[in-house]
């Protein structure tokens, strides 16, 4: 009975996650294959005829190929939020990890409140207003960044720890520069941690839709996640075309989950045994 406990809790841990995860995507499957009026009864039922093609289509020239647009939006303010959180984060886990003072204290505290502390909406439009900053891609970058930068930290700062001083020390007697010990000693060791944080933040970014909604009025800045307005409204909606869109923009981070999964649990744990 002792042996069987374990198997069995792992057989309804699988049972668990695949109804909560397997039954929803295979419901939105379904309803993307199905015509406007089927659809609209929300039921787990098999389509009555294969509108898939259709759909898709549909989906994607509505409004002008609102929907193309919104992928490049989303891919440029990915991309660039995510190079940014990996450079900055990973210079402040550096630092933090290898010169100690007085300030560390500190900076650790506010890292800390940025996780746990809600952003400010309406504090942050004003202060992109002034800026000029409010309802441009560049500006949501720079949120994000923002938003994110604390997560990333405490993941480099805790991999960086692992990482023996002595090899900074060897860099510096052979004549490397501070700038020199981080990019090329130190950056290609975080290899597995940048994987995921590359992973998880690309996702989370991608899939952001609050952030979009808040900061970057506009249908010409529309993301993927906004498009989820074109076939909704207060007294109409077309459910076989907003699970159709729902489908295309769940399967790239789908496709990236899958094929990194290995590398995010690494990253995760890698730094939480101190060698």
């Amino acid at each position: 009975m002792s042996k069987a406990g374990p198997i069995v809790g792992g057989i309804a841990a699988i049972v668990i996650s695949a109804l909560v995860f397997l039954v929803p995507f295979a419901f939105i499957i379904l309803t993307a294959f199905k015509d406007r009026a089927q659809a609209a009864a929300l039921d787990f039922t098999w389509p009555a005829s294969f509108n898939l093609w259709t759909n898709l289509v549909e989906v994607v020239t509505t409004r002008n190929w609102m929907l193309v647009t919104a992928f490049i939006n989303s891919t440029i303010l990915t991309v660039s939020s995510v190079t940014l959180l990996v450079v900055f984060a990973a210079m402040v886990g550096f630092i933090l990890a290898r010169r100690k003072s007085r300030w560390n204290p500190l900076v650790e505290f506010l890292i800390l409140a940025g996780l746990m502390i809600p952003p400010a909406v309406v504090p942050t439009i004003w202060l992109m207003q002034g800026l000029g900053l409010f309802g441009k891609l560049h500006g949501l970058v720079l949120i994000e960044v923002a938003y994110n930068l604390p997560f990333s930290i405490i993941l480099y700062r805790a991999f960086i720890a692992t990482i023996p001083r002595e090899l900074d020390e060897a860099a510096i007697i052979d004549g490397a520069r501070p700038l020199d010990v981080f990019f090329r000693v130190i950056l290609p060791l975080l290899w597995p941690v940048t994987v995921t944080n590359i992973v998880v933040q690309s996702v989370g970014i991608f899939n952001d839709f609050t952030n979009p909604l808040y900061y970057l009025p506009g249908n010409q800045n529309a993301t993927v996640q906004l498009t989820l307005y074109n076939f909704q409204s207060q007294f109409n909606t077309s459910y076989n075309l907003l699970f159709t869109n729902i489908l295309l923009i769940t399967i790239p981070p789908l496709i990236v989950f899958l094929f990194f999964n290995r590398q995010i649990v690494a990253g995760m744990t890698a730094g939480a045994v101190k060698g």
